[in-house]
């Protein structure tokens, strides 16, 4: 199922769960989103202290991303196609996105069926001056697909636009970038975005799921992309003007598999990235430079789906950057964000990884560009973790891929707590 043109403007206003029952778009009863701020944990014990867990919003179907407006005012996108603003106790569904694929068989399986739709959403950090928030979705295809004049495949597109002055509908759309060409598999479409501060834009697509892609510089799949704000390929990326001559402009990095994670280091500003691995493991952390080759399909720490043999040629290969940290379990990796806020000295530089499969999330403690130290937390507590980011107060907020996902905040609780 498709879902274009202007969805319906809804507003939920604070009601129970059960009085808000609608239809989803995957075709399944579904509540409607709502601000519950219901504490679900009243103290977890971490290395660093207790913590609270609260959710925030419920009712959400399989979100991807959250974002916060410079007001305070939230950005939630669920993987159906929809875009919600949550303003204190009040949340709108969004109007006027571009045509999303988003269909019907998707499952949340890391392999299996089809895993796009609308995904990650960005605040440009000059938002009070320009008002632009961006956000990635699967493009449906057309005729620069190449599966042919029956079947057009789908691909990654980066769009921006500005929100009403009721926050009820986007205006000034633009689709700056489409990943071309598209293809039939319905996965690994990436993606995340950050701003690096220099008037780029960055944001991942993913292999799609047939690999050689990856090493491909005429193909932008496997690849994370480094654009102006306003679209077209940044002047300082690496293969502009590199022979024979049809390399992608737009490419700055390669090698990648299924990269959901990318954060830009708060110090010196390198972009850490967390990628998918195949069966059995082999998830990678990395950081990813201008023109580094990442290894994937010939690089790999995992096994095939069918024979469990060994993907590539190994676990290094020339050429090819190594790996930060590699998971030998299988964590489906989603969501990946630095800590710099005040409210959790303890974890001030740590990095954040969110888990799908494993259901948990991870803390890193660095040491230069290695791990010093990691942290399990929320095992089994709120579900697959897609989506890791620090709020405005200085929390710690996760996001569940659920069919009935919620927006979780992290608090400390001090020891004059009763």
């Amino acid at each position: 199922m498709q879902r274009q043109g202007t969805p319906t403007q809804r507003r939920f206003p604070l009601t129970p769960l059960a009085a808000a029952l609608g239809l989803g778009t995957f075709g399944m009863a579904h509540a409607a989103p709502e601000v519950t701020e219901q504490e679900i944990q009243a103290a977890i014990e971490t290395e660093e202290g207790n913590l609270r867990l609260v959710q925030v919003v419920g009712g959400l179907e399989h979100p991807w991303a959250v974002a916060w407006l410079p007001d305070g005012r939230m950005l939630i996108t669920e993987r159906p196609g929809n875009l919600y603003l949550v303003d204190d106790d009040e949340i709108t569904e969004v109007g006027n996105l571009p045509r999303i694929d988003a269909e019907e068989d998707q499952q949340t399986a890391p392999e299996g069926g089809n895993q796009g739709g609308l995904m990650d959403v960005a605040v440009h950090p000059d938002h009070d001056d320009n008002g632009w928030i961006y956000f990635t979705y699967s493009s449906p295809g057309d005729d620069d697909s190449v599966m042919g004049d029956d079947e057009y495949g789908t691909g990654t597109a980066l769009a921006r636009a500005r929100l009403s002055d009721d926050g009820s509908e986007l205006t000034d759309l633009e689709t700056i970038y489409a990943q071309v060409p598209r293809t039939a598999p319905g996965r690994h479409y990436g993606s995340r975005i950050v701003f690096p501060g220099d008037g780029s834009v960055m944001f991942s697509i993913g292999d799609r799921g047939i690999r050689y892609p990856s090493q491909d510089l005429t193909d932008p799949g496997g690849s994370i992309i480094r654009l102006n704000e306003d679209g077209g390929a940044f002047e300082g990326n690496p293969f502009i003007g590199v022979e024979p001559g049809n390399l992608r402009p737009e490419i700055f990095s390669y090698g990648h598999r299924n990269n959901q994670g990318l954060a830009l280091h708060p110090d010196t500003g390198a972009l850490w990235a967390i990628d998918h691995g195949p069966n059995q493991g082999g998830e990678q952390l990395y950081v990813a430079e201008a023109g580094s080759n990442h290894g994937w399909p010939q690089v790999s720490f995992g096994t095939e789906y069918d024979t469990d043999e060994f993907i590539g040629i190994g676990r290094e290969a020339p050429g090819a950057k190594p790996p930060v940290h590699v998971w030998d379990e299988t964590l489906a990796p989603s969501g990946l964000a630095f800590y710099t806020g005040e409210e959790f000295p303890g974890w001030q530089g740590n990095l954040f990884v969110g888990a799908l499969y494993a259901e948990r999330l991870h803390r890193l403690v660095l040491d230069g560009e290695s791990i010093a130290h990691e942290e399990i937390l929320l095992e089994n507590e709120v579900g697959r973790i897609r989506d890791v980011r620090q709020g405005p107060d200085g929390m710690l907020y996760v996001l569940t891929d659920e069919s009935d996902g919620g927006l979780y905040r992290l608090e400390p609780v001090f020891e004059s707590e009763p």
